[in-house]
Order: structure tokens, then C-alpha cells, then sequence
């Protein structure tokens, strides 16, 4: 079974979302948008594009948003079976959180990693 195919988005925390937000606008020139994050879009080695994008965004340090993961970020990988990779995960006795959640966006899972990380998993929707 085929496990992590690629990282689908990067998320951390800062005391100050929107100056840290348009620091990387300004230095880095990623186009942080109202929401808070950046979508990247892939493309292949020649730069046709290709389907799939990464995220990557700023949430408020001290929310939940991360828990009960101990680390201010949260990286999400994208996998192609959720629900066998959360099963292999859980028979492994690995610390499978309970809550999946569906939306028009995919299906998303969490792991505890044994640092106390939170590691997002991310099945895309179909064509995706």
C-alpha cells in the first residue's frame, strides 16, 4: 500500500498572523491572501502545470487548532487511502486520533508522531 505521496500543505503558528503573514509577502513574495495562507500550485520539472497544490499558512499561536499535538505547526501529507493508511497506523499501535473528518476538500486524518507531533493526513478528492 502506498503511504505518503507528497506534502499537501504546511501550517504553523505566530503571536502576530498577519505581520508575519506580509513579512513573507513582502521578503519572500508569497502571495498570503485574506485567509491567511498561500496556495502553491505544482507544475513538472519543464513548469507545465500538473494537478495537486500545497497550502501553507499562519493560525494564531495558542489556538487548538494543533492539539493535542504539542509542536506550533501541523504538516499535512497527502495520502491515497485514508482509511487503510489510518488502520495500518492504528494496528502498528500508533496514536491514531478518532476524528476524521470529510469535506469538499477530501478526507483528513491525525496521528500523534511519538514526539508528540500532530501529523495530518490528507487523501485529496478524486481527480485531485
Amino acid at each position: 500500500m502506498k503511504r505518503v505521496t507528497g506534502i499537501g500543505g504546511i501550517f504553523f503558528q505566530s503571536r502576530d498572523p498577519a505581520a508575519l503573514g506580509a513579512w513573507y509577502k513582502k521578503h519572500l513574495g508569497i502571495d498570503v491572501q485574506d485567509w491567511g495562507g498561500a496556495v502553491f500550485a505544482w507544475a513538472d520539472e519543464a513548469g507545465k502545470p500538473v494537478t495537486g497544490t500545497t497550502i501553507w499558512s499562519v493560525a494564531a499561536a495558542g489556538s487548538d487548532t494543533f492539539a493535542p499535538g504539542t509542536a506550533p505547526f501541523v504538516v499535512n501529507y497527502r495520502v491515497a487511502d485514508l482509511a487503510a493508511l489510518l488502520q495500518a497506523l492504528r494496528d502498528e499501535g500508533c496514536k491514531v486520533l478518532e476524528k476524521t473528518d470529510d469535506s469538499e476538500y477530501g478526507k483528513f486524518g491525525w496521528v500523534i508522531d511519538p514526539e508528540g507531533n500532530k501529523v495530518e493526513l490528507w487523501q485529496p478528492p478524486a481527480g485531485r
